[in-house]
């Protein structure tokens, strides 16, 4: 092991060639672009949809099932649903079914045999419409009948009707919630998995071709460690910084300021709780680099961080509401689970505080087991070590 006295800044040198070297590879450069234009272009597409309105054409037969669509269109389902109905007039029944069958509206609505109306559509008659002009057609012909039996609506209706109340809220927008969630989640495994299997692969490379001796001789490989470290977080936040920036920008250009103010603090977390995971995961991969004697060993030397991973990304999307609570707050878990539910839901102080706590804990207490790791296996050929053998090895 080297025995060189430690140069000042020593790290500061090995961070500055990480980042140097990426972000001059052309296949960072795209892919970090491309990752910020999917981001705000799926924004955009999610606000576009989100806002757009819908208008159905309906076929009507009389003066009578004119002013029903046009009730319809004025009624609470129809504004809800950010749709409108609009009447084409026909002379028969006939008619407005063959404008269906030509497909020129979307429906028809005509007299019934019995007085009523009848409600027609090519394949099937779309939910909202049905629900719109039913509720129309009872409000209109209610009034109606209620005229000509001299009957005071409102004093009949009275008391008929029931209010709706909760005691906790859902948040509004809870889709636009859950996808912020979602792709914090996704974002923050595959910033993880890339980035680190990168450093992983790079430590064995040095390694296995002997480079790593020359740079131990010159710089601790303390130094190293933290160098890695230090440039590879560099190079990570700064693309998630990013992609964030991309979205809220999006998000901002399309007039979604509501939406923003919602899940703005989630994401500022997010941001925390990310610079702490990574620096923990990348500590983990770079000591999962230098177990390895090849680079195919790296598939198995990595295996239980991937496991460190996947199992608080399996828990979000099959367990149920205790399970992701609790991996919230687990050290390394908390960083992908609890920006998801800040974003969802109302999370208590106390919780954040833990998942915050605990990942600063653990973030140090890995950064020191894998320097004790590293110094012990970095320099060491021949077949690829196990964690437990690494950790018996003597400081030389």
């Amino acid at each position: 092991m080297s025995t060189s006295t430690p140069a000042r800044g020593a790290w500061r040198l090995v961070a500055e060639r990480e980042i140097s070297t990426r972000v001059r590879e052309k296949s960072f450069i795209i892919g970090v672009l491309v990752t910020v234009v999917l981001v705000a272009g799926a924004v955009v597409a999610a606000s576009l949809l989100s806002g757009r309105a819908s208008t159905s054409d309906i076929a009507v037969v009389g003066p009578e099932a004119s002013a029903i669509v046009q009730t319809a269109d004025g009624g609470a389902i129809a504004t809800s649903d950010n749709t409108s109905f609009e009447a084409q007039e026909y002379n028969t029944a006939d008619e407005a079914e063959a404008a269906v069958r030509d497909e020129k509206v979307d429906a028809a609505l005509v007299p019934a045999d019995d007085g009523g109306f009848r409600i027609i559509g090519l394949t099937e008659v779309d939910s909202t419409t049905e629900q719109a002009l039913t509720a129309a057609v009872s409000e209109t012909v209610l009034q109606a009948n209620a005229a000509q039996l001299d009957v005071d609506l409102s004093e009949l209706s009275a008391g008929t009707t029931a209010t709706t109340s909760v005691l906790e809220p859902a948040p509004e927008d809870d889709g636009g919630r859950y996808a912020v969630a979602t792709v914090m989640v996704i974002l923050f495994l595959l910033t993880v998995m890339i980035f680190g299997l990168q450093i992983a692969q790079s430590v064995t490379q040095e390694k296995e071709s002997r480079v790593v001796e020359i740079l131990a001789a010159a710089v601790p490989i303390r130094a190293l460690l933290w160098g890695k470290i230090a440039g590879n977080t560099a190079l990570a936040l700064g693309q998630v910084v990013l992609v964030v920036v991309a979205g809220v920008g999006a998000a901002l250009a399309m007039g979604e300021t509501d939406f923003l103010g919602d899940v703005g603090w989630s994401l500022v977390w997010f941001l925390v709780l990310f610079l702490l995971g990574f620096i923990a995961m990348a500590t983990l991969w770079a000591v999962a680099g230098s177990l390895a004697a090849r680079v195919q060993d790296i598939n198995s030397t990595t295996l239980p961080i991937q496991g460190l991973l996947f199992v608080p990304y399996l828990a979000v999307f099959m367990g149920n509401d205790t399970m992701t609570e609790v991996f919230s707050m687990i050290p390394i878990s908390a960083t992908m689970v609890m920006p998801m539910r800040l974003a969802t839901e109302t999370v208590p102080v106390w919780q954040l505080g833990v998942a915050i706590g605990g990942t600063i804990i653990a973030a140090a207490l890995l950064v020191k087991l894998g320097v004790r790791i590293y110094e012990r296996s970095l320099l060491r050929t021949g077949n690829k070590l196990g964690y437990r053998e690494a950790l018996s090895l003597s400081a030389d």
